[in-house]
């Protein structure tokens, strides 16, 4: 309940240029000249890096909360494995209470331990995955145990510690860089200015000029119980509770409302930790939620739960100009080739 109240004042604040950041603004002044003093100790050699014989896509962003990267390393896992290659995935497995890492992390692998994004990404990729906060030890782990030639790492932006050969940063469109300012005054990890290195700015939304636009189709819903599917035309004339425990609830409910449904919003804190209690409203109306969500709520489901997956749409150029980057890259590194093994 409290990490939820301070998500929507720092939301609040972030997105609607509250004075309120003003006073926040020298912790942002220090947040801001670690990250610089950070990044510079990386860029001379003085913090070690670490590089493997393959390539490594980053798919991470700049502002703090939910953008659309979930569904876009699924797409990429998808385009890539048709392009002849064999993916894996590396993510933090945030919130994940292993009590050691790295783990590999399968369809049926416990989301408290591992993290709810791990196990949805394990359902819907079907390839090798391993969860740490040492993404380098993830990826040594997936070297030793896989003959994956290819990384894509959900997160890490960041996390310099991981050399990459490309690097995608994904944004909203709705929302795009809040108040502009950085942590806390703002939502920044980065300054805007760090889009200019990367190799790829994706739009979830609209896009900008230089940006490949992104949409998420939702067309079905999928029940929690017995695995039936139906189109999400069917809960148009009823009543319905949506739920939304992601960056951006607000998305997910537009979306549903783009599609014609009335409902009761019921938006929860990013990774909330969902109890029976969350969803024990006083009717048996059918209960709409995220796919992420439909994770943690799967061990107490109800016949009246639904969970609404979502498939991304990618500008037709991106995955051509993707494959040169990695082509590009090949010239000048020994990288395993595409639907080579070991």
């Amino acid at each position: 309940m409290l990490r939820g109240l301070f998500s929507k004042a720092f939301n609040y604040i972030w997105y609607n240029r509250s004075w309120t950041r003003y006073t926040l603004m020298p912790l942002a002044w220090l947040y801001q000249a670690v990250v610089s003093l950070r990044r510079h100790a990386y860029a001379r050699g003085w913090k070690t890096t670490n590089r493997y014989p393959l390539p490594v896509i980053v798919v991470g962003n700049i502002t703090v909360g939910g953008s659309g990267k979930t569904p876009l390393v699924i797409w990429l896992v998808d385009f890539l494995r048709k392009a002849g290659y064999k993916p894996a995935i590396i993510t933090r497995g945030y919130r994940g209470k292993a009590s050691s890492w790295p783990q590999q992390v399968r369809p049926d692998s416990d989301p408290v331990v591992v993290g709810d994004e791990a196990v949805l990404l394990a359902r819907r990729c079907a390839c090798p995955l391993a969860v740490g906060p040492d993404r380098s030890a993830s990826v040594e782990a997936l070297l030793q145990h896989t003959d994956s030639n290819i990384i894509i790492s959900d997160d890490g932006l960041q996390h310099y510690a991981l050399e990459r050969d490309v690097e995608i940063a994904v944004i909203d469109a709705m929302r795009r860089f809040g108040n502009g300012c950085l942590l806390p005054a703002g939502p920044l990890r980065e300054p805007v200015k760090r889009l200019d290195e990367v190799d790829f700015v994706v739009s979830n939304g609209i896009a900008a000029r230089g940006e490949y636009a992104m949409s998420l189709r939702m067309q079905k819903a999928c029940n929690l119980v017995t695995g039936e599917s139906c189109e999400l035309q069917a809960f148009v004339d009823e009543p319905v509770h949506a739920v939304a425990g992601i960056g951006n609830p607000k998305r997910f409910f537009s979306a549903l409302r783009q599609q014609g449904l009335t409902f009761h919003e019921h938006a929860f804190a990013d990774h909330h930790h969902f109890k029976a209690t969350d969803l024990a409203f006083d009717d048996s109306a059918p209960v709409l939620m995220t796919e992420k969500d439909a994770v943690k709520c799967k061990r107490f489901a109800q016949h009246h739960y639904w969970y609404v997956p979502v498939e991304a749409e990618l500008n037709k150029h991106f995955g051509p100009r993707l494959l040169a980057a990695l082509e590009k890259q090949s010239l000048n590194t020994t990288f395993k080739q595409p639907g080579t093994a070991g």
